[in-house]
């Protein structure tokens, strides 16, 4: 008998993420009404977002038909239009919890979220039951699915009608018992871009476990056509794109202007509608280059963006894009520095090498150092930080480029009169290319990520440390 007049409630089972649900379910002689699947009060309530794409129904003649143990790699909302049956649910995941088993009955004022991975079987306890079930992906003969034995003696789920008196499958009676089950592994990360500065330090921050995945631009190229159906997405649970077209001055000549345009923007807006279709959180990296440097004292999250030159639109425009996925991080950062070719090594050859360079004094702002950004990113990803905007650099007194060469050369033995300071006119007056305009205040303002609970790096000890190195 279906119960009426419930309050819509969720409960937590010994599985992670199973959610049982109490339905309301409204009657009168004439039959009943619920709401099956209500997105704004059920989310509100407690239930994930998890995006729907197909519903399909089970209808059982008899009493006592019993299908499963069937894991899949998407997420299920399970309810029952007419009957009842007996649910049984095991967690087939990689992880501490694999094995772990809950069941429950489940009439029309009940239903349960059954999350990628766990194993999902069902006995039905009247005739003509009709057992329905949302899912947030189409069936692929390329995804990986897990099954378990209904009559698996570790699981030993107490079937109420027995096993010996139900008719069951051919296929369901040949499934493995747990001992033999293939886990379903856990979603993966996708790092872009692995080949960069900011890839290699997200490769030595996060290792060479199997659930993180690293491409370059020779294996995942964003401004190729091709790339939204390179990957099967609802394998991920997270993408990072450390990738972009940086080349700031050529990006100021046309064919340049294509290239920034294609990666920067054309690409991510591939990648942000591949992070909404699939529920993909999408970490995405920013640049001071979106702000015009004219204003007075340290640039926030919310500042209204003017970008300067063809670079800093196209990060503008990403990130207008990126912020329309539900679970985004967007790192504004400024001036990088990691492995390989960069203003800090650049100067530190120099001064090696005997050479007295004329560096910029009249732009400003911190260095941010790949290790850093690496490492607040697992901070804001781990912490389930909320979405948004976050500013980081190196902490300290911002400084001007030909000041960051003054230290350069100190802390590589050298004396930091050699470094003399002039201005962006000066340095640029006799390029015979297009030079990209730059933003002369650089300076970020980092108490939002701080709130969180990250501790940036104070700038001038991470260069000495970066140099000896």
């Amino acid at each position: 008998m279906t119960e009426f007049g419930k309050a819509l409630a969720v409960t937590e089972t010994a599985i992670p993420g199973l959610l049982l649900a109490d339905l309301p379910v409204h009657g009168d002689s004439r039959g009943w009404f619920k709401e099956n699947w209500q997105r704004e009060k059920m989310v509100a309530a407690g239930l994930p977002d998890f995006g729907p794409v197909q519903n399909n129904i089970s209808f059982n003649d008899a009493i006592g038909t019993t299908r499963g143990i069937h894991a899949e790699p998407w997420d299920k909302w399970v309810s029952v239009a007419t009957g009842r049956i007996f649910g049984a649910w095991v967690d087939l995941r990689e992880g501490p919890s694999f094995g772990t088993v809950f069941t429950a009955e489940i009439d029309p004022s009940q239903a349960i979220f059954v999350p990628r991975g766990v194993g999902n079987a069902y006995q039905t306890l009247e005739p003509d039951t009709a057992y329905v079930y949302l899912v947030n992906d189409h069936w692929s003969a390329d995804a990986e699915y897990s099954f378990l034995n209904l009559a698996d003696e570790t699981a030993a789920i107490q079937w109420p009608i027995p096993l010996s008196e139900v008719e069951i499958s051919a296929k369901d009676h040949a499934h493995p018992r747990l001992a033999d089950v293939t886990p379903i592994p856990a979603k993966k990360t996708l790092i872009i871009g692995a080949g960069g500065q900011l890839g290699h330090a997200l490769r030595a921050h996060f290792g060479e476990a199997a659930e993180y995945e690293y491409v370059g631009r020779d294996e995942l190229d964003l401004s190729d056509e091709s790339f939204p159906s390179a990957r099967r997405w609802r394998d991920y649970a997270t993408i990072i794109n450390a990738a972009a077209y940086t080349a700031v001055d050529k990006a100021e000549t046309a064919e340049g202007r294509a290239d920034a345009w294609a990666a920067n923007v054309t690409g991510v807006a591939a990648l942000a509608k591949i992070a909404v279709d699939n529920g993909i959180t999408l970490v995405h990296v920013s640049s001071d280059y979106v702000f015009d440097g004219t204003k007075v004292g340290e640039y926030t999250e919310t500042d209204s963006v003017r970008p300067l030159g063809v670079y800093g639109q196209t990060k503008a425009a990403g990130d207008a894009l990126v912020s329309t996925v539900p679970r985004h991080y967007i790192i504004r950062t400024s001036w990088v520095i990691g492995e390989g070719n960069n203003f800090v090594r650049t100067m530190a050859s120099l001064a090696e090498r005997g050479i007295d360079p004329r560096v910029v004094d009249d732009q400003v702002g911190r260095l941010t150092f790949t290790t850093d950004l690496a490492a607040a990113i697992a901070h804001l990803l781990d912490g389930d930080a909320e979405p948004g905007i976050y500013n980081l650099s190196s902490t300290g007194e911002p400084q001007s480029w030909a000041d960051i060469a003054r230290e350069v050369f100190s802390a590589v033995g050298h004396d930091r009169a050699r470094v003399t300071g002039v201005t962006t006119e000066e340095y640029f007056g006799s390029a015979d290319a297009p030079v990209a305009p730059r933003p002369r205040n650089s300076v970020l303002d980092l108490s939002k990520i701080i709130a969180t609970g990250f501790t940036p790096l104070d700038g001038t000890a991470h260069l000495r440390d970066y140099l000896r190195r």
